[in-house]
């Protein structure tokens, strides 16, 4: 041919790009850890497409309700890599293992015990946390949270990053840091006030409120919510959730909890039915097939204008947070006080300090010291 004196690599050479190591993955039979697992794209009428595939990043710790150690840190942000830098996969889905949590956040036990006290190992440790949104932010391709269950505090924030989310009908989002010795700026206090009022991302963020699916759905913080009860072999929705209306009195009702007897009584109903999270990958694989018939190239260069609110709000202060991160681990500072009273809360019978004595003590002008800390911190049960 013409051309063939131009030197050139093999058609069939491909340079492998990824700078992940296949040592952060476990498996799902040793918990905790991070699963990494390539799945075959699935045509809508149930047939695997050769040689393309969605990858599959699972949070594997489903005893601590998935929530992640450093070590799944670690997995979770080398999976969003390798998945990033393989051309045969379309798309990119973080989940939990079971069907009860998505993730709740970081190990309350790892921080209570490790993180409390040593201010520049925590510093460390969000630095190595920043890495699950960076592969994020310069990947071609989608990531869609499959919020299976329970998506509270650190959990939220790293499904946040995603592109979309697809939610059990079971599943309650919210943030719990002010509650417990942190603050949701791993992400929450970040995205949502792109996405949302400024009203509520500061309710949302600050007032340890969950949400229900539906309601985050009506808030258009997630993509789309699916039943996964089912009674007399068909799929029902949370009944503990009012799904019926969507004004009562004036009121924008759709998607709050249902309360007094009502809900007592959903409850009840709820921890007798069968749970089938087959509509939860159906939804899944339908965006995936969506997007396997795009062009990839335009899709990737959507994906990046799109992320760009979310990226830059983020990145504006992420490196004086990790410092942050560090001082709120003081000795017998705020973390030290939130997770040592969570981590103790079989113990003790409470997984809160008495706040109104802390504010109270600070309020005096009591430097924040050991007596302190053990004024206000719960005591071991008779």
């Amino acid at each position: 041919m013409a051309l063939d004196w131009i030197p050139r690599a093999a058609k069939d050479a491909v340079f492998d790009h990824q700078v992940a190591s296949n040592e952060f993955f476990g498996t799902m039979d040793k918990p905790p850890c991070t699963v990494y697992e390539k799945k075959p794209v699935i045509d809508p009428d149930g047939n695997p497409i050769e040689g393309l595939y969605s990858a599959w990043i699972t949070l594997n710790n489903p005893e601590g309700y998935n929530s992640y150690t450093l070590e799944m840190i670690k997995g979770t942000a080398a999976g969003f890599n390798k998945a990033a830098h393989d051309k045969s996969v379309v798309a990119v889905v973080l989940t939990g293992a079971g069907d009860r949590a998505f993730c709740t956040g970081g190990n309350v036990a790892e921080y209570a015990e490790y993180y409390a006290r040593r201010p520049f190992d925590f510093q460390q440790y969000l630095v190595v946390y920043w890495r699950i949104m960076e592969a994020v932010w310069t990947a071609p391709k989608p990531f869609i949270r499959r919020a299976n269950g329970l998506s509270i505090g650190g959990g939220e924030e790293i499904g946040g990053c995603c592109d979309l989310t697809v939610a059990s009908d079971l599943a309650t989002f919210g943030q719990v840091g002010p509650l417990h010795g942190s603050s949701p700026m791993g992400g929450a206090c970040q995205f949502k006030p792109v996405s949302w009022t400024m009203e509520d991302a500061m309710w949302n963020c600050t007032s340890c409120e969950q949400w229900s699916a539906y309601k985050m759905f009506r808030k258009n913080y997630i993509h789309k919510v699916v039943p996964v009860l089912k009674q007399d072999g068909k799929f029902i929705r949370n009944p503990e959730v009012i799904t019926e209306k969507w004004i009562e009195d004036g009121e924008i009702i759709y998607g709050e909890f249902k309360t007094g007897e009502e809900r007592k009584k959903a409850r009840e109903l709820v921890k007798t039915l069968p749970k089938d999270l087959s509509l939860l990958d159906k939804a899944v694989n339908d965006i995936i097939w969506t997007y396997t018939n795009l062009y990839p190239g335009c899709l990737g260069m959507s994906f990046s204008l799109l992320r760009t609110a979310k990226r830059s709000n983020f990145d504006q202060h992420r490196c004086e947070l990790s410092y942050w991160m560090g001082l709120n681990a003081m000795p017998f500072g705020e973390v030290d006080m939130g997770m040592s009273s969570f981590a103790t809360r079989k113990i003790t019978g409470s997984d809160v300090i008495d706040m109104i004595k802390y504010r109270r003590m600070i309020a005096e002008g009591h430097p924040v010291d050991e007596e302190l800390f053990e004024a206000v911190m719960p005591k071991p049960k008779e």
